[in-house]
């Protein structure tokens, strides 16, 4: 699937799938849901939905009537990560936004940085395969 939203780009078949998950119900159950998270090559992550006629992702298609339908959606960074810790498995999780201590020896900070730059670490970081945080971090060393 192929969707400009806001100006931007955002295409399932040349994307990276970072993982899938589904609510175990088959594809003619009208409440059956499937979803992927995809990261495109700058780094930002989507996810692309879709489901029955009874799912979040049901389109109308005339009087109260309804038909399965798809849809997708970009995400924050946070958001796919919340989204990833829901519904990966650790390993999967790790795989795409690096390795997780198992103490508090990370904490959380926030900087304003300039959009190019901010653009071209979000770039980087996805060319050398790190979460950002990964990619500042090594910057550092």
């Amino acid at each position: 699937m192929k969707k400009i939203i806001n100006g931007k780009m955002y295409n399932t078949e040349t994307a990276q799938e970072c993982g899938n998950w589904d609510n175990g119900r088959g594809p003619r159950d009208f409440y059956h849901v499937y979803e992927t998270l995809y990261r495109k090559k700058t780094g930002e992550f989507f996810l692309h939905g879709e489901g029955g006629p009874a799912s979040k992702y049901a389109e109308a298609c005339g009087d109260n009537s309804w038909s399965g339908g798809e849809r997708i959606m970009p995400l924050t960074f946070g958001e796919a990560r919340e989204w990833a810790e829901k519904f990966l498995d650790a390993d999967e999780y790790e795989e795409i936004f690096g390795e997780v201590e198992e103490d508090d020896s990370k904490v959380l900070i926030s900087a304003y940085i300039r959009k190019d730059a901010a653009e071209k670490l979000k770039r980087q970081a996805a060319e050398a395969g790190m979460s950002q945080s990964e990619y500042i971090q090594n910057l550092i060393k």
